[in-house]
């Protein structure tokens, strides 16, 4: 008799203690919350099919944070007695996948296959369309100057304006460094936005063009010579990096892939960087970012205020751009004129913002491709994002 009530006791307080770990019971509605915005990225990835690759790693990845278990509330937490599997558990895999992310690893190896997947002729075909990428990043320096008024500290908010760079990589390293606990925010708010450039450029672009600015043709690019390829990473890294050292492990690799892209006797290792390597890198840091977005740690009045930041920040982007082409082309000659539907193209959402361009400009003018011509601008804002976050470093860091 002793031993079987022994046993049922036994068996009782173990499947308690059960219940008790399980995600049901630990259930919030924060929790809830999340998944709904972890599905709906999913759902946009695959039924609108915006920036998929991005979209499906972080979706999965908000699902998996907010699997709630019991002691997922210790931060770092280090304790034999807590399960260790939540991704701000030191010693969870999830931890050591996160690792990368936290010290700012992924986003210089993203840089590298960008680089050598990046054509840069249509930018050294026409150097100008540099000053359009320059231009657009009044994104970051809007959204900076916003976050201060609001009342986020200067390096909050050097974190946050740089998701007006619509450059998920660059604000991963900026937030990294900048505003640690911030970077699940910012990196969903960074990679959220640039998905949705098909949705928030077209507006403002329409707004700020007329019909006959939107019907302008603009010469086909010269042709650049292998020569002028080989130089453009050598003199381009040295020239950003020496004006903004800070930006070297951004800048550094990614003019290191183009020239291992550019010299042709380095195909195997410009294939390894553009292809299976930041294939890996795209998924841990869009896996590990989405894991980070714990309900418990995430949903603040912190994060709201990002989000709508992050909105701000690429209105004010993408009106930099086309703005500064209708200045520009007062000063240039009927002929040489720009086309401002490529001003948008400034950010360095390598290609949807010049997608975007080529889109709205066929609407007009059937005959009119804008695409290779928007390339020029959308490279040229990959470097000056990746100089504006060199710049926040150096003062804020």
């Amino acid at each position: 008799m002793d031993t079987s009530q022994n046993f049922w006791t036994f068996l009782s307080d173990h499947l308690f203690q059960f219940l008790g770990e399980t995600a049901f019971l630990n259930f919030t509605m924060g929790h809830v919350v999340m998944i709904l915005i972890g599905l709906v990225l999913i759902f946009l990835a695959i039924a609108k099919g915006f920036e998929p690759m991005l979209l499906i790693p972080i979706g999965f990845g908000i699902l998996i944070g907010n699997i709630p278990f019991a002691g997922a509330e210790h931060i770092l937490s280090d304790d034999p007695e807590n399960l260790q599997i939540g991704i701000y558990q030191s010693g969870s895999v999830m931890n050591y996948l996160y690792f990368g992310v936290r010290y700012g690893i992924y986003p210089p190896l993203i840089f590298l296959g960008i680089g050598a997947m990046t054509d840069f002729s249509a930018l050294i075909s026409n150097p100008k369309l540099m000053l359009v990428g320059a231009a657009a990043q009044l994104g970051i320096f809007g959204a900076y100057a916003a976050a201060l008024a609001l009342g986020f500290s200067p390096s909050e908010a050097g974190a946050i304006g740089i998701i007006g760079g619509a450059d998920g990589p660059t604000a991963i390293f900026v937030a990294s460094k900048l505003a640690p606990d911030l970077v699940g925010a910012i990196a969903v708010s960074a990679y959220s936005y640039m998905a949705l450039v098909p949705v928030i450029q077209p507006p403002v672009m329409r707004l700020l063009t007329t019909e006959k600015e939107r019907l302008i043709r603009m010469k086909p690019p010269r042709t650049v010579s292998k020569l002028e390829k080989i130089l453009f990473p050598i003199i381009g890294m040295l020239f950003t990096c020496f004006i903004v050292p800070a930006a070297i492990p951004l800048l550094g690799m990614l003019f290191f892939g183009n020239l291992l892209k550019e010299s042709t006797v380095t195909k195997r290792l410009a294939d390894t960087a553009k292809g299976q390597m930041i294939d890996i890198i795209t998924i841990l840091i869009g896996l590990t970012v989405g894991a980070s977005t714990q309900a418990t740690t995430f949903l603040t009045a912190k994060s709201v205020g990002i989000f709508a930041l992050g909105a701000c920040s690429f209105v004010i982007a993408t009106f930099g751009g086309v703005m500064f082409v209708k200045i520009l082309n007062l000063f240039l000659k009927e002929g040489n004129k720009i086309n401002p539907l490529i001003g948008n193209a400034g950010v360095s959402a390598v290609p949807a913002s010049a997608r975007v361009s080529q889109v709205i400009g066929l609407q007009y003018d059937k005959t009119n491709h804008l695409l290779m011509h928007a390339m020029g601008p959308n490279v040229a804002g990959v470097i000056g994002s990746a100089v504006a976050a060199g710049v926040l470093l150096s003062f804020l860091f």
